[in-house]
């Protein structure tokens, strides 16, 4: 069944409460999902550097010796924050791939989240209250973040198996739904250079994603374009370093609800997820049109 959360923050005077504000709103979902859960979470850069978002699939808990070794490898300053299992490497934007193949190499329990200058991504197994304050959740502040709540179907209940999925820089995607493509999809991504990690078929659509992004495409035509290329039914949301997108397929069977105002667009599988955000009562409420993308930028 799953369910689905975004926010996106318009201007600055909501960025402190994002945290906070999809927290909340996740909250109203773990019904829908009550094995695991995710926050992908645009957060505030620093300027030539980027961020890896960690896991270790052993249990590691020695990222700071980590943080180290990897800093002398590549001859330069990684720095690190820890929250709950996971850890957020800072290294330079220039040496993102020497750092990966390294963590490859030297610390092959390590799972890379998420990349970007922007994006953090926190997922775990558990109820999604449990998981949201387990990462302190509702301290970040940003411009948008998206969240999920799952009930497994298809693959393992594991951390990297729960959503959001990131398989590009500041880029991500949670899904409500099942493909019955994605076997074959699979195999046309990695000719492309785009290797899905797990069993997971919401990866796949993060990586169609970040294809069509990769050849030029806008969001809005990258969204339109899985309509024809993905068989299933399915919600998207997504995130990419500026912009906030929704998605429904043809038959729209998942639900699906919107609300806009002067501050914020906020999605959610239901509208109990909505109702406290903040000038909600004069928002404009609507349910998204099926086969029709939706999204904002800043």
């Amino acid at each position: 069944m799953c369910g689905i959360a975004g926010l996106f923050i318009k201007g600055a005077r909501l960025q402190p409460e994002l945290g906070a504000l999809l927290a909340e709103m996740t909250s109203t979902l773990c019904s829908r999902g009550p094995d695991s859960a995710g926050f992908a979470l645009y957060t505030a850069d620093s300027p030539g550097r980027t961020k890896l978002t960690v896991t270790s699939l052993a249990g590691r808990a020695d990222f700071e010796t980590l943080a180290v070794l990897l800093g002398r490898s590549i001859g330069a300053a990684v720095y690190f924050t820890n929250r709950h299992t996971h850890s957020v490497f800072s290294v330079p934007a220039d040496l993102v791939g020497q750092c990966r193949s390294w963590l490859a190499e030297n610390a092959q329990d390590l799972r890379v989240l998420s990349e970007g200058a922007n994006l953090e991504i926190y997922k775990e197994v558990g109820y999604p209250d449990d998981v949201a304050r387990q990462f302190n959740i509702q301290s970040f502040s940003g411009t948008h973040g998206i969240a999920h709540t799952r009930m497994a179907t298809e693959s393992a209940v594991t951390t990297t198996g729960a959503h959001p999925f990131s398989t590009g820089a500041d880029q991500c995607l949670v899904h409500n739904g099942s493909l019955s493509n994605h076997a074959s999809l699979r195999r046309e991504l990695l000719q492309d250079g785009i290797v899905a990690e797990t069993e997971n078929d919401t990866e796949v659509a993060a990586g169609y994603i970040t294809r069509e992004l990769r050849r030029g495409r806008a969001l809005g035509d990258a969204l339109k374009s899985t309509l024809n290329d993905l068989d299933g039914f399915f919600t998207f949301v997504v995130g990419t370093k500026n912009g906030f997108g929704v998605l429904r397929d043809p038959i729209a069977c998942k639900p699906a609800v919107m609300a806009e105002t002067d501050d914020y667009v906020a999605f959610a599988s239901e509208y109990r997820s909505l109702a406290a955000l903040p000038g909600v009562a004069d928002a404009r409420v609507f349910e998204p049109k099926p086969a029709t993308p939706y999204f904002w930028e800043h």
